[in-house]
C-alpha cells in the first residue's frame, strides 16, 4: 500500500507542511528518523547517499551528516535537536554547515517539527517546517528540496514495505 505525500507550501506563514502515512508501527517509523544506521538508508534522494558523521539524539544534541553525490560531491548539514517527546514528536533546527560543523550562514536555517501518530493504516508522519523569511523558503525550494524530500520519504516507504516480506 502506498500513500500519497501531502506537501503544502504557505508563503504567507513562511512554512511547509508535509504529511505521509506509512503502513508500519509508530515505533518502527520513529526508529528510521532517530537512529543513524537507519537514517542513512533513506535520507538522501538516490543516487545520493547520506552518511551520518555523528548523531546524539537527545535534547540539545546534534545530528551531523553529509550528503554524498555520485560524482564525489559532498554537502554537510546538521540538525540541533530541541524538544523530544519519545515516540511521538521532536523538533530541531536544520542548517547547512562545513566539514567541521561550522554553520554556513549564507543558507537558510529551518525549524522542523516532526510528529508521529498511530492511525488505522499505520503511522501518520507530520512535518512542519518554518523559515525565517519567505526568501529563505524560496531558496530552499529552488535547491530541489520538495522533489528530494519526497524521494526520501518514498524510499523510506519502500524500506518499510520490504521489512514485511
Amino acid at each position: 500500500m502506498s500513500s500519497e505525500i501531502v506537501f503544502n507550501k504557505d508563503f504567507d506563514s513562511k512554512s511547509i507542511y508535509v504529511m505521509k502515512v506509512y503502513d508500519a508501527e509508530v515505533s518502527k517509523v520513529w526508529d528510521y528518523f532517530t537512529q543513524a544506521e537507519l537514517l542513512d538508508q533513506w535520507w538522501a534522494p538516490k543516487p545520493w547517499k547520506c552518511t551520518t558523521e555523528n548523531l546524539n539524539f537527545e535534547e540539545g544534541g546534534i545530528w551531523f551528516y553529509s550528503m554524498n553525490g555520485p560524482d564525489g560531491e559532498k554537502m554537510y548539514s546538521q540538525v540541533k535537536y530541541g524538544e523530544i517527546n519519545d515516540g511521538r514528536s521532536f523538533d530541531g533546527i536544520d542548517a547547512f554547515c562545513d566539514a567541521d560543523g561550522k554553520i554556513d550562514e549564507s543558507f537558510p536555517q529551518t525549524k522542523w517539527l516532526l510528529g508521529f501518530t498511530g492511525v488505522e493504516e499505520g503511522t501518520k508522519l507530520s512535518v512542519n517546517m518554518h523559515f525565517q523569511t519567505e526568501e529563505d523558503m524560496k531558496k530552499q525550494l529552488e535547491m530541489g528540496f520538495e522533489e528530494g524530500f519526497k524521494m526520501g520519504l518514498n524510499q523510506l516507504e519502500e524500506i518499510l514495505n520490504n521489512l514485511k516480506i
